[in-house]
């Protein structure tokens, strides 16, 4: 197969896998009601763990407007492509669907961006890693999971691939293999982190904001993650400003009534 050939099917498919993300969405919402409720608070605190302290080029994708993801049946996370890889200075959307079973049987994984690599199924994204499969064990973390996947995109195993042709011209030429993983990296990855993306949004909307006086005040409930303390600073130190311009009006009305005073007695 050309690189020409190879780069208009791939174009043509478009930037992610949507025979799997209409269908999945369903599914995973009816299993995380399902899950048991000691399953589901483990589910949050791994969520909470990974907002806290996310592996290295690995960032949850959250709601804009809770700071939390969408489902917890559904987590969705952004992989940074690693140095010296195809995938390089390239970011690509995953999920991990949690099934009725989990976690005694371990998510599924699918990449949402299209990605040639020889453990993802060109079609539907499914992700063919052993951590999700044979070694899998009950304690296995999101954040662990997270990380042999982008460990993956290092170091693939053609051994037990998804995509026979990307195996094959791996095991054969590493240079086109390279080439094609890069062009579909070029053309699908995103060049830039969609979290840092939303900041700068959130940004750009403090900017649009027509009062200084209305904006500073919006500010400390606008992020969903800020802490009870930030409020109440924030509060505190509005009501200190507050209550320092009242006091001085107040001095400067008694200083006026003393005038009069004084002025009627002459």
């Amino acid at each position: 197969m050309s690189s020409s050939s190879f780069s208009s099917s791939s174009v043509a498919r478009g930037s992610s896998y949507r025979s799997y993300s209409r269908s999945s969405s369903t599914r995973s919402v009816n299993s995380i009601e399902n899950l048991p409720p000691r399953t589901i608070a483990r589910v949050g605190r791994e969520v909470s763990d990974l907002i806290k302290s996310p592996p290295d080029g690995i960032n949850l994708v959250v709601d804009q407007e809770t700071g939390l993801p969408s489902s917890l049946g559904e987590i969705v996370a952004e992989i940074k492509g690693p140095q010296e890889t195809p995938y390089e200075k390239r970011f690509f959307r995953l999920k991990l669907v949690l099934g009725a079973e989990f976690p005694t049987s371990p998510p599924r994984g699918f990449f949402l961006t299209k990605i040639y690599h020889p453990n993802v199924d060109m079609s539907t994204g499914a992700i063919c890693v052993n951590t999700l499969k044979r070694d899998w064990s009950p304690d296995t973390t999101f954040s662990y999971i997270l990380s042999v996947i982008r460990c993956l995109l290092i170091n693939p195993f053609p051994e037990s691939s998804l995509n026979d042709e990307a195996g094959k011209l791996f095991m054969e030429s590493y240079n086109e293999y390279s080439k094609r993983a890069r062009l579909m990296a070029d053309v699908h990855g995103r060049p830039h982190s969609s979290a840092a993306m939303q900041g700068e949004s959130e940004s750009k909307d403090d900017e649009r904001t027509d009062s200084p006086k209305r904006k500073s005040l919006s500010q400390p409930g606008s992020n969903p993650l800020a802490s009870k303390n930030s409020n109440n600073i924030s509060s505190s130190n509005l009501g200190a400003k507050f209550g320092k311009s009242l006091g001085s009006k107040q001095g400067s009305g008694r200083r006026m009534m003393s005038k009069k005073k004084s002025l009627k007695r002459l």
